[in-house]
C-alpha cells in the first residue's frame, strides 16, 4: 500500500503514517517492513532477509562446532593423562 501510494503521488519517500493509520499498525513497524521489502527486492542496498537468516544459521553452526571441538580437546587431554599414568 505504501509503495502504491508513493507511485500514485510520484514520491519515493513518506506516506507511511497515512497507511499505518489506515491499517492500524505502528508507524515504525510499517516503516521497517517497507524498508526490508525494498532491500529484499533489490531496490535498496542492504542485507536481505534470506542472507540474514543464512548468517544466523552459520553463526549457530559455528557455536556448535566450537563446543564440539572444546569437548574433543578435553576428552583427548583426559585420555592422554590416563595413558601416561603408571599402572600399579
Amino acid at each position: 500500500m505504501v509503495r502504491q501510494l508513493r507511485k500514485e503521488l510520484g514520491t519515493t519517500h513518506g506516506r507511511v503514517q497515512r497507511v499505518a493509520d489506515q491499517i492500524g499498525c505502528g508507524v515504525e513497524s510499517l516503516r521497517v517492513w517497507v524498508k526490508q521489502a525494498d532491500v529484499d527486492e533489490g531496490v535498496e542496498p542492504g542485507l536481505s532477509t534470506a542472507a540474514a537468516e543464512r548468517v544466523k544459521e552459520l553463526e549457530q553452526e559455528n557455536r556448535e562446532l566450537r563446543r564440539a571441538n572444546d569437548l574433543l580437546k578435553r576428552s583427548a587431554a583426559f585420555f592422554a593423562a590416563e595413558l601416561d599414568r603408571p599402572w600399579k
